[in-house]
């Protein structure tokens, strides 16, 4: 659709080298942007890159590590040295520890909480300030969860920073307004990555799983794909400190439970 056309743009992908961060790369760039790529290992942005420029769209892979606040500022920089300006920002990068509550320690805690939410954060604050605020322009999309609004055993820090980020995107809505930037969280469900693969080889597990889901299946990556473009394009203008589930509906409530997999 036209009004989702992202030619002219440039996004900026952190966690860009596999899983949904690869896809949200591809997505945008389909849809017409040149696109920042982004990880901790350049090497890992080969493949990402060269299928970007396949589809006739430029590609700038930058190192980043968002638990750094100097990794931060530089990849920034460096970002918009390489591409002239940055008009959207997919806040990706993220990590899990996946214990008991009892078992997690001060240095599981802290990676999570560093990586998902005060990096979340830092890479909104530097990319705003040294391209989005002086353009009076930019779309944020933070990824967040399921567990942004709802808890599951096992995932202690990872829905304390989910849910962190959800509070952390209204906050910044209400700051950035007056700058034309908008600010919204997309929050998928129960989706096969690169973090949980090992739980989906379970087929009994996903059987259980799904039950509880009102449309009967865990997400698939192509479901995320309309929702993203929407939060990155002139479709949303008007749209600002939202959450945004994509989930099938297991955070309606009534089905909410899943099964305690470590």
């Amino acid at each position: 659709m036209p009004a989702f056309d992202l030619t002219g743009r440039t996004a900026f992908v952190s966690g860009a080298s596999r899983g949904l961060g690869e896809r949200f790369a591809l997505t945008l760039a389909e849809a017409g942007a040149d696109v920042i790529v982004t990880s901790r290992n350049l090497d890992s942005l080969t493949s990402i890159t060269a299928r970007i420029e396949a589809l006739g769209r430029r590609a700038f892979p930058v190192a980043l590590d968002v638990s750094s606040f100097e990794s931060i500022q530089s990849a920034v920089k460096n970002a918009v040295t390489a591409a002239g300006t940055i008009d959207i920002l997919i806040n990706n990068a993220g990590c899990n520890v996946r214990k008991p509550a009892t078992e997690i320690t001060w240095d599981d805690w802290n990676l999570v909480l560093d990586t998902n939410l005060r990096g979340t954060f830092f890479l909104a604050q530097q990319i705003a300030i040294q391209s989005m605020i002086p353009a009076k322009y930019g779309r944020i999309v933070n990824i967040g969860s399921v567990t942004s609004v709802a808890g599951y055993a096992g995932l202690a820090p990872y829905g304390a920073s989910r849910g962190g980020t959800k509070q952390l995107t209204m906050s910044l809505a209400d700051d950035w307004g007056i700058h034309g930037i908008t600010v919204n969280c997309l929050a998928p469900g129960w989706f096969k990555t690169a973090q949980n693969a090992v739980m989906y080889e379970d087929t009994e597990w996903v059987s259980y799983l799904s039950d509880r889901i009102p449309l009967k299946r865990p997400g698939q990556t192509g479901d995320l794909d309309g929702p993203l473009l929407f939060l990155a394009s002139e479709e949303s203008r008007y749209v600002t400190g939202q959450l945004l589930l994509v989930d099938g509906g297991i955070s309606t409530g009534a089905t909410r439970a899943v099964p305690k997999k470590s």
